[in-house]
């Protein structure tokens, strides 16, 4: 990967190239921002920069042997260490290592990707994933091998703050004493979870969110999306790639999802029962991701309309079509029921990954729906 196909963040590529053209690149780097700023990608474009052997020019050159590694993701000094699932019942230890193909496959498909969508990746259901200590020793035993290409070793370390104490405290020693020629880049959307001796060590970057110029023109670049419409999603995208990325597969439901919230907030509100059983039997039987779409949809369309009642448009993040909803139903969504109607959402998503029966799950979602909905009203 090239810094030009990392979107935007032009000033972070401006002094990355020159700690390397200096030579004076830190031997621990922390990548610090929101999911979808860009760090990962910038992250991998420093390692092919790192690794890349072309002589003069810019760098990656990405025509070097080894730039042809470094795209294919298997370059011998090029790692990745990212959390993964503690399987009960096998002999190996959990590491990364027993993900990487699933990890190279989805970050070939697209560097900007966040958390939940690895879990889909590895086919996670209900398992806690985590950064364990069996992996800080596997780093330890790759870095003390020499660099095959006698260069740069690069260890890319996505969300550490996801270590277990242990892994956390291996780490800390590797990165006081670090092998020469190592390049640490840490990935994090939490920086603040990070032991404080390990932020120490390493020289922080923050990535801001990315433009909505920057967005728009990605979205019209890569995804062939028309003008009007990578203007809208990067609207309300909120400096996030990824979430751009989301609401390009939430836009070919959109219009669905706003209908069906609509009809959920008219009938909690009347009250009307019978309605909601059917409400809830339509909605059932959708898929499991289009479920999760909607009710991720539904959480933000709450929050939106709480922010609505503050008369802020710059704050906002909604279509036309929302918004003219949004004008007479922003009221209801206040103080007194909003924090409840949100937890209520992300508790019915977090249930549907984990399988629970979309039946009985959504009915109980409807019913406490219809009690916050009125207390907003009171």
């Amino acid at each position: 990967m090239k810094f030009n196909e990392v979107i935007g963040q032009e000033s972070i590529k401006t002094n990355l190239r020159q700690l390397m053209e200096s030579g004076q690149v830190p031997h621990a780097l922390l990548f610090c921002g929101a999911s979808g700023s860009g760090k990962l990608p910038m992250a991998v474009a420093m390692a092919s920069a790192l690794l890349c052997k072309g002589s003069g020019g810019e760098k990656p050159c990405g025509t070097c042997p080894g730039c042809r590694m470094t795209q294919k993701l298997a370059h011998p000094d090029l790692h990745f260490v990212f959390p993964v699932i503690k399987v009960e019942g096998k002999s190996s230890k959990p590491v990364s290592d027993n993900y990487i193909r699933e990890w190279r496959d989805l970050l070939l498909e697209t560097p900007y990707f966040d958390r939940n969508e690895w879990l889909d990746r590895m086919k996670v259901n209900n398992q806690q994933i985590m950064i364990y200590e069996a992996e800080s020793d596997l780093i330890q035993q790759k870095l003390n091998i020499m660099s095959s290409q006698g260069g740069y070793k690069v260890m890319i370390i996505w969300l550490p703050e996801m270590m277990n104490t242990a892994a956390a405290n291996k780490l800390l020693k590797i990165l006081e004493e670090p092998p020469q020629k190592t390049v640490f880049i840490l990935v994090s959307d939490e920086p603040e979870k990070l032991l404080t001796t390990i932020q120490s060590r390493t020289q922080r970057i923050d990535f801001p969110p990315l433009s909505e110029a920057d967005i728009t023109d990605a979205l019209m670049e890569r995804n062939a999306i028309s003008a009007d419409d990578a203007r809208e999603i990067a609207h309300i995208s909120d400096g996030s790639y990824v979430k751009a990325l989301e609401q390009i597969h939430i836009n070919e439901d959109r219009e669905l999802f706003l209908d069906m919230f609509i009809s959920l907030m008219r009938l909690c509100y009347a009250r009307q029962v019978r309605e909601l059983r059917e409400w809830v039997e339509n909605v059932a039987g959708w898929g499991r991701e289009r479920q999760k779409n909607f009710l991720r949809y539904g959480n933000n369309l709450i929050r939106e309309n709480f922010i609505y009642n503050f008369r802020q448009p710059k704050m906002n993040f909604l279509t036309r079509r929302e918004a003219d909803f949004s004008v007479r139903f922003a009221r209801f969504i206040n103080e007194r029921n909003v924090i409840g109607m949100m937890e209520e959402f992300s508790s019915a998503e977090h249930d549907i990954e984990r399988n629970a029966n979309a039946r009985i799950l959504l009915f109980d979602f409807a019913l406490n729906m219809t009690v916050l909905i009125k207390q907003g009203n009171t």
